[in-house]
């Protein structure tokens, strides 16, 4: 009885180390800690809870605990982690990619030690020693850290960030015997035999790049803009650009042409009744009241700007002439910002029509190397925001007067910043960041960028969230009623 009673404890041990916790498949101990370690994966706030001991991750032995995947070919490992309690002891955590499970396999990790040190180490070949970082980022002490590993095929680069920064490079490294299938996932030690660590690892992201004719899958995810704790809510093929509705129960994106709503806890899509309309891009918003949807849709002349109620019905047009791209309505209900190109000349402006009709108004008037985007009144009517270039410089925020008058930069930096929200209290601003190796009046999908956050009164922008998107993650209003969360998209399998 007794050794079937060990045997059943053994099997429903062995059950639970490969028990999935969240994202990951397999939750075990590597290299044989004397205190066994544990991950807790809270389903409502999706943060991980990790648990280990372990002598240390170094020379020709690592003993710590491990939740990973099998990945395969390139990927980006993204995610916030914090210690429990303050230690200055060279405790460890943060991302692993391995070989295999044994102690002295071929690895590379993206570590924040105890004493604040951030760092990539590696092992090159099976059995050989650990190697010292490249470089260092040290980090102000108990502040939690953005980590990232990412695989470029045998090369692996680690970036790291402070709360409202944007990434550091802080290594690279080719690995040769890093073989395409790997294990990858996050890790824990606490650099003492005797002694059980905890951190805690959120906003927990594994995004497999866009590759030739390869297009990752999309997740919708929503955030709180004060705390950067981010849920994902649904996951499927493309779809772009949420809207949250104005009771706050629900999101409405666009995909495959249509428009569909899904519960803010996630949940089943609903197809929304937009009539002939079936051809949407990613260009849609509700209007100040709540009552009105705007689209833009190819009525096979091009984008067009068209208008119906928010619970669906045949859509009425506003706009003839092609390309027009809407991105606002004005607080009064009854006139809509957007951009667009006329008289065959190459250049986007921005106009304002009444959705009733009348004359279209156009409010810039750009030159060659100049581009703007992106334009949304304010929900006190006193300003559209927009984002624009002006001769050839990098993209910007911007506001102006309803009539066009008074432009005002508001960013000045190397970044091209594309679509500028309002929060419905008027109190913040925030965008999506790309690279300035972007092409200037491009916004491509599958690229590394940042959400940012500014006051609307003034000062510096901050990130808030480190994304794999870019276009279709935040082109139309997504914050939620209250002012205090938005929602978004981001790229991945």
């Amino acid at each position: 009885m007794k050794c079937l009673m060990n045997f059943i404890l053994l099997f429903l041990m062995c059950n639970i180390a490969v028990a999935q916790k969240g994202i990951f498949s397999t939750n075990k101990d590597v290299g044989e800690p004397k205190l066994a370690g544990s991950v807790v994966y809270n389903e409502d706030t999706q943060v991980y809870t990790l648990k280990g001991a372990g002598a240390n991750i170094w020379g020709q032995k690592d003993e710590h605990h491990y939740c990973f995947n099998k990945l395969e070919g390139d990927f980006v490992l993204t995610a916030n982690f914090s210690f429990e309690g303050f230690n200055e002891v060279h405790r460890k955590m943060g991302w692993m990619v391995r070989a295999e499970e044994a102690d002295n396999s071929v690895m590379c990790g993206a570590f924040v030690h105890g004493d604040g040190l951030t760092a990539m180490q590696w092992r090159e070949r099976k059995g050989s020693l650990m190697q010292n970082p490249q470089d260092e980022f040290w980090a102000p002490k108990r502040y939690y850290e953005v980590l990232q590993l990412e695989r470029q095929g045998k090369e692996f680069i680690m970036r790291a960030a402070l709360p409202g920064e944007p990434f550091q490079e802080v290594g690279r490294k080719t690995l040769d015997f890093m073989p395409d299938g790997v294990l990858a996932g996050l890790v824990i030690c606490s650099h003492d035999d005797n002694v059980v660590e905890t951190a805690y690892a959120w906003n927990v992201r594994i995004d497999k790049p866009a590759k030739g004719s390869f297009r990752p899958g999309c997740r919708l995810e929503t955030m709180n803009v004060f705390d950067g704790k981010r849920k994902v809510i649904y996951e499927g093929k493309q779809f772009e650009a949420p809207n949250w509705m104005p009771d706050g129960s629900k999101l409405l994106i666009n995909m495959s042409g249509s428009a569909y709503t899904i519960p803010i806890g996630g949940g089943e899509l609903e197809k929304l009744n937009t009539g002939t309309a079936a051809s949407l891009n990613n260009d849609h918003c509700i209007s100040f009241d709540g009552k009105l949807l705007g689209i833009s849709h190819d009525d096979g002349k091009g984008s067009n700007i068209f208008y119906l109620p928010l619970s669906g019905g045949e859509p009425q047009r506003v706009t003839d002439q092609a390309p027009s791209y809407l991105h606002g309505w004005a607080p009064n209900n009854k006139e809509v910002v957007y951009v667009a190109q006329r008289n065959g000349v190459p250049i986007y402006d921005i106009y304002r029509k009444n959705v009733k009709g009348g004359p279209e108004v156009k409010l810039t008037s750009n030159k060659k190397y100049e581009h703007v985007d992106g334009c949304e009144y304010s929900p006190d009517g006193k300003y559209i925001y927009y984002n624009g270039s002006v001769n050839g410089g990098a993209m910007q925020i911007w506001r102006m007067k309803p009539d066009g008058s008074g432009k005002e930069q508001l960013t000045f930096d190397e970044c091209n910043n594309w679509f500028p929200h309002i929060s419905p209290d008027g109190k913040w601003i925030v965008y999506v960041s790309f690279s300035h190796e972007i092409a200037l009046n491009s916004h491509p999908q599958y690229k590394h960028v940042t959400m940012k956050l500014m006051p609307v009164s003034g000062g510096a922008p901050r990130v808030i969230a480190w994304l794999y998107g870019g276009q279709g993650s935040l082109n139309v209003n997504s914050w939620s009623p209250d002012s205090k969360s938005i929602a978004f998209v981001t790229n991945s399998n």
